[in-house]
């Protein structure tokens, strides 16, 4: 019979446990700006032709910057009536209307650019930047690399402590590896602009990249050989 060693441990193979762990630190590889665009009017059809032509404003100068704009994403659209609260009758005071737009950028040198002359447009509101690493970055497998070179080197400083060593590794469990949170709320420091009117274009607003910190964890059992007691 083969002496294979068993997963639970018994004193001629005894089980280690341990866990390793990795919290990395990775510049931002996207931003994302949340945009708002609206408009007002006394007429439905008034404030349907204002909203549309601001957003096509913002569209068309977010296409403008070519390949630095990753991701570009209509969301919510609403036209909503304000009733005259005043009289009893179902009277509408004027309309409502606003869409919301997400822009993805890859490219920082112009991220603050174009925030600024976004902020600039008429009755058009800016949100961000939200700072992140892409889903399938290589930031995320470096972390879990770490976090398993960690629980290796962990389990052999038990085993040396028992003057022993390591023969089989029995489970490796992947217990997550996640980017922290970032995108939700907006970081301090995010780009904010609330309705105005257009001017001459403003001077760039200047940001810096937030840096992005990814943890991984993974919990490790190892056979060892037995130790003189």
């Amino acid at each position: 019979m083969t002496d294979t060693p068993l997963s639970y441990g018994t004193p001629e193979h005894p089980r280690l446990a341990v866990r390793g762990e990795a919290r990395l630190e990775f510049d931002p590889e996207i931003a994302r700006i949340g945009i708002t665009v609206s408009a007002r009017g006394k007429d439905r059809r008034n404030a349907l032709e204002d909203l549309t032509r601001r957003n096509d404003r913002v569209l068309e100068l977010a296409r403008s910057y070519g390949q630095a704009m990753e991701k570009l994403e209509t969301g919510a659209f609403s036209i909503t009536p304000e009733l005259d609260q005043q009289g009893r009758n179902e009277k509408i005071r004027a309309y409502h209307g606003h869409v919301h737009i997400t822009a993805v950028l890859n490219d920082f040198t112009t991220l603050g650019e174009f925030t600024t002359r976004i902020a600039d447009l008429e009755m058009t509101r800016i949100n961000g930047p939200w700072w992140s690493l892409r889903p399938d970055s290589p930031a995320h497998a470096e972390a879990r690399r770490q976090a398993v070179r960690e629980a290796v080197q962990r389990a052999r400083e038990y085993a040396d402590a028992l003057d022993t060593h390591l023969t089989a590794l029995v489970e490796l469990a992947d217990t997550g590896a996640e980017n922290a949170p970032t995108a939700l709320p907006a970081p301090p420091g995010g780009a904010r602009a609330a309705y105005r009117t257009a001017a001459p274009q403003p001077t760039a607003l200047s940001l810096e990249p937030q840096r992005q910190t990814v943890y991984a964890r993974v919990n490790a059992r190892f056979i060892m050989a037995p130790p003189t007691l």
